[in-house]
């Protein structure tokens, strides 16, 4: 049976806020596929707590960072519901995640092991993290920031102007 191999890839996430690592992840997604989708989850109960900033802010972050990065012909878009659902309405055959460390391997297989069971037409694909980016969390970055700590070498210009924005 031929096929045209992956052309759409969807690189999800909450981006809350997005980091240089997201933004590694998304252009090395690239390589992969002439299409990307960024999709930006609502994700409003992300493990037991709501995001800080709202689905427009971040949306719009991740678009600005993008543009930034030299990367504007990704599409970003917002997700609300199951990932699969996402991919089929965007034409996507596959799905882009980075990967850190052990931990979040553990939480991507489970999750890649689902959107198998709930479409098996998507396939999941996991790139390693570079080292400079492997302990670079969007929670972390939040906790720094809040602390007044300095963030800007681990996310783009208009997040770190947008978290000192929102510091008291």
């Amino acid at each position: 049976m031929p096929h045209d191999g992956i052309t759409k890839v969807v690189v999800p996430g909450t981006f809350d806020p997005v980091t240089l690592g997201h933004i590694d992840v998304i252009s090395r997604a690239q390589r992969i596929a002439r299409h990307v989708v960024v999709a930006v989850a609502a994700s409003a109960n992300k493990r037991g707590v709501g995001t800080s900033l709202s689905l427009e802010e971040r949306v719009d972050l991740v678009r600005e960072s993008l543009r930034d990065a030299g990367l504007g012909e990704v599409e970003v878009r917002p997700l609300e519901g199951l990932l699969v659902d996402f991919c089929h309405v965007v034409g996507a055959q596959a799905v882009v995640k980075g990967l850190r460390e052990a931990a979040d391997f553990e939480y991507e297989l489970q999750q890649a092991a689902m959107n198998q069971i709930l479409a098996g037409d998507i396939e999941s694909i996991f790139v390693m993290s570079k080292p400079k980016y492997g302990f670079v969390s969007s929670s972390v970055v939040r906790e720094i920031a809040s602390l007044g700590g300095d963030v800007s070498p681990f996310v783009p210009a208009c997040v770190l102007r947008r978290l000192r924005s929102a510091r008291p």
